[in-house]
């Protein structure tokens, strides 16, 4: 891959400041330009303090310089890629890469943010060379959080040129890519923008609500929480506006064009300056702490209601997506038939735009699940409803499927995707027939594995997958992947197969989360039920697993990502070597539910702190006993993996995979290159405890917050139990305590506080709420 040295981002907008952040957050020393550097400060300022983060920590902003058009141009010819996002006038990005190209050097790579301004307009008047260097790279918004990359080539565009970019977006940035052609909205926005504008329109025609809209379009069908109105009231109702009649305007050729005429309803809406979370009202607002939402028949706000849709009840009972779905639209109230016209419909456009917007339906249904965070692409949805079955209820409505539909249909197996011997290929219009799906070097997927016969053992919790070479890899997939006996059960089979049949050993899953932590429902149950004896052996159990994950003969590499809490954060730090999701979110969160970390987790954080005084130092290691402390009873949480270092969850020797597709790839690399290494395991060592005189600082902080009001009575009754343990329990100031020690301490307040009602409480109402509670 070509080397990403530097940077440079025209245009400090929104989009600008926040891609030039993800530059920063990768490494990348980037100049970020506009008109002059006071606006390009206030750029990069907005970009630091965005909501959410647009930087992985507050230091990567050193990254970030600023400069003015008429003085930072001329450093221009020293960047590998120059990314122009000004503002979506055609004169004013023509007339600013005439400016560049007065001081580009061949081989810079240039490309246009625009999110649907004609990409070969954008470069109208430039040189053959410049045009060889140029193509579209559209991010999408905010770019840290949002995958979707979308890569528009034009004919002239160079293809290592392309290639650099897609490599730079995929491995540098962590962004999936998509190929689209230069067409209006190109992919993503295109089918996205028309499925929203179509759902205004039904919910007009059939009288639903705001709230109606938001249940049928969230996750009920696999979207996102945002569904409709509440991701427009995140975007802006401006910005959609303009996608829409950007839309309308250059899509002359499109058969359903007027479905992007904005409504009148919008347009009242933006006269009155309801542009959504930026302008304090859109479809929702927040009153004194109440949301209200827009009854657009009268024009004025309402308390939220709740839906009542039956099918919308009736949905909720089914488990399975496709079964859900398939329910859905089969229903005959206002919900089903919503649903139906509205998925029918963004089916068939789908289905239309194959080949003008991308050469096939692998591209299109990345876009979305990647761009829109649909769980499924439009085509993966026709395959889960059956294309035979839609195509015969639109015969039925007097609709038509699309050409390449019947074409799967009379010349495929009747869906547009299949998996003989593990490996998806999908159906290509032009061949007429099944091709490898394009693959992902540097991408391991376990599904795919696991349909090889890859798997070695599982049982309900977990599974031993062979990733080859040598390496196994042990994945959660429980519920939300907490951690229960079969979990615990299947982790020490997989030790012992590695010990006889393996080098090394990955962690890792593909869920949306690496896992909750323990399973809480069942814990609340032992102890409602006084089961104590069973609640210490299994905290014994973990305990012990934990400990032989540390000292295991063979490399263990754990890959968080995602949420990774509690009992999950505690499998991770006895990890040899961690290989982390750059969007990694983990921390010790017992203290939330009354309880302290009790798998090891605690023992193994003062070992970290105290490790850092060298050897034989007379330093005082309470400060940093005072730090563990902080960080566990405040349930401290990255914000990034960047942030979990200056948490100490990981350490400085810990990798950081910017694109998690990559990381289960990444977490074998990274174990066989301590393979390769000759790993042995640490070394056990006693560690050095504050004691009595600690403890008495900790209490003494406690009670100053309690008496602040920051904290509640019962919350100083948890934080002596912690301080109890991080201290080493009464002894005497720099003790050196065993594991075993420390780990006994641990359960012992674990057990003295799970049989206490206000923990059960807490626990209980996190378990019917989802929110923590201060008791």
């Amino acid at each position: 891959m070509r080397p990403l040295r530097r940077a440079v981002v025209l245009g400090s907008g929104v989009m600008g400041g926040a891609i030039a952040a993800h530059l920063a957050n990768a490494g990348v020393p980037v100049l970020l330009l506009d008109l002059d550097g006071a606006i390009a400060a206030k750029g990069k300022e907005r970009a630091v303090n965005a909501q959410p983060g647009a930087f992985f920590v507050p230091s990567r902003a050193q990254l970030v310089a600023t400069g003015g058009f008429d003085d930072g141009l001329e450093q221009v010819a020293g960047a590998d890629w120059i990314i122009e996002a000004v503002v979506e006038n055609l004169d004013v990005k023509r007339t600013l890469l005439e400016r560049v190209e007065a001081r580009w050097r061949e081989g810079t790579i240039v490309s246009t943010n625009t999110s649907g301004l004609p990409v070969h307009d954008v470069v109208e008047g430039r040189s053959d060379a410049f045009r060889r260097h140029f193509l579209g790279t559209h991010f999408f918004n905010p770019p840290r959080y949002l995958k979707l990359l979308e890569i528009i080539p034009l004919s002239g565009t160079d293809q290592p040129v392309i290639d650099a970019a897609a490599a730079w977006g995929d491995v540098v940035l962590g962004k999936g890519i998509v190929y689209a052609h230069d067409r209006p909205n190109f992919i993503a926005n295109r089918i996205g923008s028309y499925g929203f504008r179509k759902a205004v329109q039904l919910m007009l025609e059939l009288g639903l609500t705001i709230e109606d809209v938001d249940e049928l379009t969230g996750p009920l069908i696999g979207r996102p929480r945002s569904a409709t109105f509440r991701t427009t009231d995140l975007v802006g109702l401006d910005t959609v506006i303009n996608v829409s009649e950007n839309a309308y305007h250059n899509l002359g050729d499109d058969n359903e064009r007027d479905v992007f005429l904005v409504p009148p309803l919008f347009r009242e809406m933006a006269e009155r300056g309801w542009l959504g979370e930026k302008s304090g009202s859109g479809f929702y607002r927040r009153v004194d702490g109440e949301i209200q939402a827009l009854d657009y028949t009268t024009m004025e706000y309402r308390p939220r209601r709740k839906v009542t849709l039956p099918s919308v009840a009736a949905a909720r009972l089914i488990e399975d997506p496709a079964k859900r779905l398939r329910q859905l639209v089969a229903a005959s109230d206002a919900g089903g038939q919503f649903l139906w016209r509205l998925v029918s419909s963004i089916l068939i456009y789908a289905g239309k735009r194959i080949p003008e917007i991308a050469d096939d339906v692998v591209n299109v249904d990345r876009a979305m699940r990647w761009g829109y965070a649909w769980d499924h692409g439009p085509f993966e949805t026709w395959d889960l409803l059956g294309p035979a079955d839609v195509a015969g209820r639109l015969a039925a409505d007097g609709r038509a499927a699309p050409p390449i539909v019947q074409a799967v249909l009379d010349r495929g197996e009747g869906t547009f995707y299949r998996t003989p011997g593990g490996r998806r290929e999908y159906f290509d219009l032009t061949l007429a027939d099944y091709r490898e799906e394009p693959g992902r070097p540097g991408v391991l997927v376990l599904a795919d594995l696991k349909a090889r016969n890859r798997v070695v053992d599982a049982n309900a919790g977990a599974s031993l997958i062979d990733l080859g070479d040598g390496i196994a890899c042990l994945e959660f997939h429980s519920k939300v992947n907490t951690i229960g006996e079969d979990t615990i059960r299947l982790m020490h089979r997989a030790m012992e197969a590695v010990r006889q049949q393996f080098d090394g050993l990955v962690i890792g899953n593909q869920a949306k989360d690496f896992s909750g932590g323990a399973n809480l429902m069942l814990l609340l149950l032992e102890a409602q039920e006084g089961n104590w004896d069973d609640v210490s052996l299994a905290l014994r159990e973990f305990q012990r697993l934990n400990l032989a994950l540390r000292y295991f003969e063979k490399p263990v590499v754990a890959a968080p990502f995602g949420r990774t809490l509690a009992g999950g954060c505690e499998v991770v730090l006895p990890a040899a070597r961690v290989q982390a999701a750059a969007e990694t979110y983990i921390g010790l969160v017992e203290t939330g539910v009354g309880l302290i970390p009790a798998g090891g987790g605690t023992t193994e954080m003062v070992r970290r702190a105290t490790a850092r005084i060298p050897p034989g130092s007379e330093a005082d290691p309470t400060p940093f006993v005072r730090w563990v402390f902080e960080t566990i009873a405040l349930a401290k949480v990255s914000s990034s993996a960047e942030d979990a270092r200056n948490l100490g969850y990981l350490r400085d020797a810990d990798g950081i995979s910017m694109n998690g597709d990559r990381l289960i790839q990444d977490a074998k690399d990274a174990c066989l290159a301590l393979v390769r290494l000759g790993y042995r395991p640490p070394l056990r060592d006693l560690i050095p405890v504050v004691g009595e005189r600690g403890f008495s600082a900790l209490e003494t902080y406690l009670f100053l917050l309690r008496t602040a009001g920051q904290i509640s009575e019962y919350d100083e009754a948890i934080g002596r139990k912690l301080a109890h343990v991080v201290c080493g329990g009464r002894v005497a100031y720099r003790t050196r305590v065993s594991e075993e020690y420390l780990h006994e301490l641990e359960r012992e307040a674990f057990l003295g506080l799970v049989g206490e009602r206000k923990t059960q409480d807490r626990m209980r109402h996190l378990l019917q709420t989802g929110r923590p509670l201060r008791n």
